[in-house]
């Protein structure tokens, strides 16, 4: 059983060090998703072969009591937005790294846009700045389920929680900016194509 107060590692490490294409690949990863090292992405990844290798076992089970473990299984995951509502067994083989790294609570603080950039999105985070509902949350890998995606927001202590803060601010002056220039965008496609008629 082990020493009780020893935590167990909640993920494996790749089982060859030096092969090119997974580091090239975790580094990419790690470019896009702003993870601070790459035991991050490893914890996802085990995550993932977790839920995939619950998926192939409920497959070849029969009875009341695999039918108790699919549910479970797809309820969790339908729970946390890797899934639709009715999804198969299948389409749990079917999700990627990149479905499990964008449910990551950093990820979803950039995409909400309340910090400028996922690095930023990361230190509000560790820093105790942000909450979901009422409880402060500062593992910037913590999986965020649908549920709580609508309270994200910034503690009330938080110096960020004003919405005349100079950072907040700088985050709407971009994202006006990208609408102007989507909302420009299509102007002129719509012209282009008036002007082909």
């Amino acid at each position: 059983m082990g020493d009780p107060k020893k935590i167990r590692k909640s993920y494996s490490t790749p089982s060859h060090p030096w092969l090119k294409v997974r580091i090239d690949e975790e580094n990419q990863i790690q470019r896009e998703y702003g993870t601070k090292n790459k035991k991050e992405i490893w914890k996802m990844k085990s995550f993932l072969q977790n839920a995939k290798k619950q998926a192939k076992t409920i497959v070849t089970l029969k009875g009341e009591q695999a039918e108790k473990e699919k549910a479970l299984l797809m309820g969790k995951l339908t729970r946390l937005g890797f899934l639709k509502e009715h999804a198969e067994l299948d389409d749990v083989l079917g999700l990627t790294l990149k479905s499990i790294m964008d449910r990551r609570l950093q990820t979803i603080l950039k995409k909400k846009g309340l910090a400028r950039t996922l690095k930023q999105a990361r230190q509000f985070i560790v820093h105790n700045h942000v909450k979901i509902g009422n409880q402060k949350i500062t593992a910037p890998s913590y999986l965020v389920s649908v549920e709580e995606e609508q309270s994200i927001s910034f503690d009330d202590n938080s110096p960020f929680a004003t919405e005349d803060h100079p950072e907040r601010s700088v985050v709407v002056n971009e994202d006006a900016r990208k609408l102007k220039e989507l909302k420009k965008m299509r102007r002129d496609s719509a012209n282009a194509r008036g002007a082909r008629r």
